[in-house]
């Protein structure tokens, strides 16, 4: 497993350099970028088919710096150089604990207060030189391909919040015991509650900026929600998150073509410190499960990936609004519920059955998606 950046590097290339940076996090923030590619080119496309029209943005050109403007710079500037160079100072600190050093309270005032300076300066001459002495209003048309990032950025951190939230409240009692970790930790993130949340922001932000309807919308980010969660999933496993399966001490069945670890894994080095020490290992993770488990974590990464490429051959086939995304609805309670099967996680006994919450909201999904398909097709069938 490689819990950083560092590792992976020392790993496979014998290059020793201290990075502040976890695999995790990275293959997360990669995801989301791909995310974002994805999304440009079903939006270009929808755009080109007259499925998704221009809206006019108006803007005021021309004027200096307001006053929000110059303490919004200043804020970020200070917040920015506060940790930068505290950072710089301690940068051991930082790679040590990343999340740790960057949600405390801990920082350098001197930086923060220079950086701010600064960035007020900057923004300052930079409404200077555009000023106008009568200030314009241009319109300008827009297309909503041109506001992916701003889609990508409400659906990642509306997403992580939801993730949280429906974590800690699936594994209440280790919230109690330590709430701060709980919160700040980049391990602990629960899909659906990350779907839930990302979606409800997206569809808010590209019905009323972008003029985007709800169905569509959903159906142009079917196909990059499926990717992401597959390509994220990965990240689980390289870091070994704590994501994984139940324990698996059975023999590799014949049927089975693949590596031996890909069947059972004891997950060397995961960055939670989950299992038995390391013999001869020194260092910050040196931990490995006994027994080994089920890589659910990779299982999740390739059936994912496969189902991306099944929504991205089904979107120029699939032409009533909605039902592209209720597929993926359909393929993700499915995968969902089968994975469970051989996961780790919390259960609750609901009517004398042990039952987990992602498998409560698997089941949701796949009625949602039976009940949506259903109707959104009687309802193209009446009116055609």
């Amino acid at each position: 497993m490689y819990p950083t950046l560092s590792d992976a590097l020392h790993d496979l290339l014998g290059i020793n350099i201290p990075l502040p940076i976890q695999t995790f996090g990275l293959i997360l923030a990669l995801s989301f970028f791909l995310a974002a590619y994805i999304l440009i080119l079903e939006f270009k496309r929808k755009e080109r088919n007259g499925l998704l029209k221009s809206f006019t943005v108006t803007t005021i050109k021309g004027k200096p710096a307001s006053t929000s403007e110059l303490f919004w710079s200043g804020a970020v500037g200070f917040l920015v150089g506060f940790k930068l160079l505290d950072a710089i100072l301690n940068y051991s600190d930082l790679v040590n604990d990343p999340q740790g050093f960057l949600l405390s309270s801990r920082g350098n005032v001197i930086g923060g207060i220079l950086l701010g300076a600064y960035s007020v300066w900057s923004k300052y001459k930079e409404k200077e030189k555009q000023k106008l002495a009568v200030p314009q209003t241009v319109t300008e048309v827009g297309y909503p391909h041109q506001f992916v990032m701003n889609i990508t950025i409400a659906a990642a951190v509306a997403g992580l919040i939801g993730a949280k939230i429906f974590h800690n409240l699936e594994n209440i009692d280790d919230f109690l015991k330590d709430p701060v970790d709980a919160l700040i930790s980049f391990s602990g993130l629960t899909f659906f509650g990350g779907l839930i949340c990302g979606a409800l922001a997206v569809i808010w932000y590209s019905s009323k900026k972008l003029n985007v309807p709800p169905l569509v919308m959903c159906d142009v980010a079917a196909p990059a929600l499926m990717l992401t969660y597959g390509t994220g999933r990965l990240g689980c496993h390289f870091s070994g998150d704590g994501d994984w399966g139940i324990v698996n001490t059975l023999a590799k069945p014949s049927w089975f073509p693949f590596p031996d670890w890909m069947w059972s894994y004891n997950y060397p080095h995961n960055v939670i410190g989950e299992g038995v020490p390391i013999e001869g290992c020194v260092g910050k993770h040196c931990f490995e499960l006994i027994p080994p488990v089920f890589p659910t974590p990779l299982y999740e990464a390739i059936a994912c990936i496969l189902l991306f490429f099944i929504l991205w051959k089904l979107r120029t086939r699939i032409v009533t609004p909605g039902v592209l995304f209720f597929v993926y609805l359909l393929f993700t309670g499915v995968e969902r519920l089968a994975i469970e099967q051989i996961r780790v996680n919390t259960k609750y006994h609901i009517f004398g059955k042990a039952i987990t919450q992602a498998e409560l909201i698997a089941v949701a999904c796949i009625i949602v998606s039976i009940v949506g398909i259903t109707l959104l097709k009687r309802k193209n069938s009446g009116s055609s």
